[in-house]
């Protein structure tokens, strides 16, 4: 097969997606435009409610992004600055980022060297008097480890925020069978639409989720300027929301996420029958307590240069990313936080070994048959 009788392979193809619920989707932008309530519209408060009940959770309020959605958190939780927040070696920029602009210390821990999520026994250990909050990230479309992470929260009268804005709709299970959707088990979950995401918009959107009336009171008089009524401003705050159109456009994805996880599984199962017990290619390890809606499909190399396995595959049309080729302590920005190299070892490494491969709804069976034959004739 060679990639000129395939259709052009893409990491995310979000064209694809929308060409299947085109006339939805244009319909109900087209609403929005002759309604021209373009900011607060009425679609904004049907979506709000309908993922709401969707994560089974009491309160949930938009913003326009995920960063802006775990800075809001922070200032609701009331964080100093000063106060620690623990969170994952190996994660994107965000969630740190929102740490550092409201002065707050990021306090890392390594990974779990085969889900890639914070270790949670490693937690307790970087707990001190000055710690608030553990703030998990659960990297990839599945969740940390959440029951550790309640229990230790509980036991040092810490905040639990959450980083959900890989994994909506990934459902966490306790021990005693009680489950959760991922972002609602915490003191506040986040998550982004940004377009690539599971659910995402066509441009920037959030959303933060809590069960607590006092807090998510909070979250909305901080995101609306710090007020509760019209020019009266209780608190500081900013001004981040989710605009009309983009509520339409999610209001209609949302009634296919359910679709769009099963299809993310499928394309995983198949790639993880390709590569299990590959000699080189660790396939993504999921948590016994969490289900996986992939919002990547990662790979950790063994004993290959990855450099010439991108460039191998991207020759034969095949793309990868790397996610992330460097961890938050070792970035330049971050040097001031006084971590050096060699100081979270499993984190490292990953960002050394670690490739993501073509996810998303639409791929189809001759391209991912492509792609598996395509990195299998890399080892030949």
């Amino acid at each position: 097969m060679k990639t000129a009788e395939i259709k052009k392979i893409q990491m995310v193809d979000l064209r694809s997606q929308y060409e299947k619920i085109k006339p939805e989707i244009d319909a109900a932008m087209q609403e929005v435009i002759d309604q021209s309530a373009f900011i607060n519209g009425s679609q904004v408060r049907h979506f709000a409610e309908e993922l709401r009940e969707y994560l089974d959770c009491k309160h949930l309020v938009t913003c326009g992004n995920g960063t802006d959605g775990l800075q809001i958190a922070m200032m609701a939780l009331g964080f100093k600055p000063g106060d620690e927040v623990i969170v994952p070696a190996f994660t994107y920029i965000a969630a740190v980022e929102a740490l550092a602009l409201l002065g707050l210390k990021p306090v890392f821990v390594d990974v779990d060297p085969d889900t890639f999520q914070i270790d949670a026994t490693q937690i307790e250990e970087k707990i001190s008097s000055k710690t608030v909050c553990i703030l998990p990230v659960h990297l990839y479309g599945q969740c940390a480890d959440m029951e550790t992470i309640m229990k230790l929260a509980k036991k040092h009268q810490l905040s639990v925020l959450e980083d959900a804005a890989q994994s909506i709709g990934a459902e966490y299970v306790f021990d005693d069978g009680k489950r959760m959707q991922s972002g609602t088990i915490g003191d506040i979950g986040v998550t982004s639409f940004f377009p690539s995401k599971n659910l995402g918009c066509f441009g920037d959107g959030g959303a933060m989720m809590t069960n607590n009336p006092d807090l998510a009171e909070r979250i909305r008089m901080i995101a609306t300027h710090g007020q509760k009524r019209k020019y009266i401003h209780d608190a500081i705050g900013v001004n981040s929301r989710l605009d009309t159109l983009q509520a339409s456009v999610l209001r209609i994805k949302l009634k296919y996420l359910n679709g769009y996880i099963d299809a993310r599984n499928q394309v995983a199962a198949n790639y993880d029958a390709a590569f299990k017990n590959h000699p080189h290619l660790q396939i993504p390890v999921r948590m016994s307590q969490s289900s996986h809606v992939f919002h990547q499909y990662t790979l950790r190399l063994k004993e290959v240069e990855r450099e010439s396995f991108s460039k191998y595959l991207a020759e034969k049309g095949v793309p990868t990313m790397v996610y992330y080729p460097m961890p938050v302590h070792l970035q330049e920005a971050y040097k001031f936080l006084g971590y050096k190299k060699g100081d979270f070892p499993i984190a490292e490494a990953l960002c050394q070994e670690v490739i993501s491969l073509p996810m998303h709804t639409e791929i189809e069976d001759d391209q991912q048959a492509y792609i598996i034959k395509s990195i299998n004739s890399f080892f030949e």
